[in-house]
C-alpha cells in the first residue's frame, strides 16, 4: 500500500469540509456523491476513493466533529484556557461550520451526535462534581440540562440569528449568546473560578475588535 501523502491528506480534508457543509445544509440523505465532489472541486471517483460511500464519510465527519469538540473540551476547561483571547478567537473561527453539522446530526439522531451528547455530559458530570462529590446534589442530572440548553443553541441556530438580528456565528453574535450564558448561570454552578476565567476570556476576545 503506497503512503497517504501530504496532497491526498488535503485533498481528503476537502471532501470532507464540503461533506460538512452539505450535510448542515441539505441534511445527509439529500446531499450526493455528485453534490459534494463538485463543491470540493473533485470528481465523484475521488470522493468515492478516498472514502468509499456516503456513509462512510458521513462516519468521517461525525469522527472529526467528535475529535475536535473532546479536543477544546480538554484545552478550554481541563486545562484552564478559556481566560486566554486566543483561544477564544481560535474556537469562534473554527466552530462554526462544525456546529452546524453538529446540530443536523443532532436533529437526524447521528450516532456520534449521541456520543458527543453524552461525551459533554460526562465531562460537565465530573466538573460540577469535582469540589464536593458527596454533597448530595444529582450532577448527572444538572449536567443532562446544561449541556442539553447549550446544544439547544447550536440546533436553533438560525432562529437565535434571527431573534438578535445578527448571526451567532458571527463576533458579535457569539459575545452576545456568551455573555447571556454567563449571566444566566450562577458563578457557584460551574465554580466561580471557571466563572471568571470564561468570563475575562470574552472580554478580552470582544475587545480585540
Amino acid at each position: 500500500m503506497r503512503p497517504i501523502s501530504e496532497e491526498d491528506l488535503t485533498t481528503r480534508a476537502r471532501i470532507r469540509d464540503a461533506a460538512m457543509t452539505l450535510f448542515a445544509e441539505q441534511g445527509v440523505k439529500a446531499t450526493t456523491i455528485r453534490g459534494i465532489a463538485e463543491a470540493a472541486k473533485v470528481s465523484p471517483g475521488l470522493v468515492q476513493h478516498h472514502f468509499g460511500t456516503k456513509e462512510a464519510l458521513r462516519l468521517a465527519c461525525d469522527e472529526y466533529v467528535l475529535t475536535y469538540i473532546r479536543a477544546q473540551v480538554t484545552a478550554g476547561v481541563t486545562d484552564r484556557n478559556l481566560e486566554n483571547p486566543e483561544f477564544v478567537d481560535s474556537v469562534h473561527r473554527t466552530a462554526p461550520p462544525l456546529m452546524k453539522y453538529l446540530g443536523r446530526a443532532l436533529v437526524e439522531g447521528s450516532p456520534a451526535a449521541a456520543a458527543m451528547f453524552d461525551d459533554l455530559v460526562t465531562v460537565t458530570e465530573e466538573h460540577l462534581a469535582s469540589d464536593d462529590p458527596a454533597d448530595g446534589t444529582d450532577h448527572r442530572a444538572r449536567a443532562t440540562v446544561l449541556t442539553a440548553m447549550k446544544l439547544g443553541l447550536t440546533v436553533l441556530h438560525e432562529h437565535v440569528s434571527r431573534a438578535l438580528g445578527t448571526d451567532l456565528y458571527g463576533r458579535e453574535g457569539a459575545v452576545r449568546v456568551g455573555k447571556a450564558q454567563l449571566d444566566l448561570i450562577r458563578p457557584e454552578f460551574l465554580g466561580r473560578e471557571l466563572f471568571e476565567q470564561a468570563r475575562t476570556g470574552l472580554e478580552k476576545y470582544e475587545g480585540q475588535r
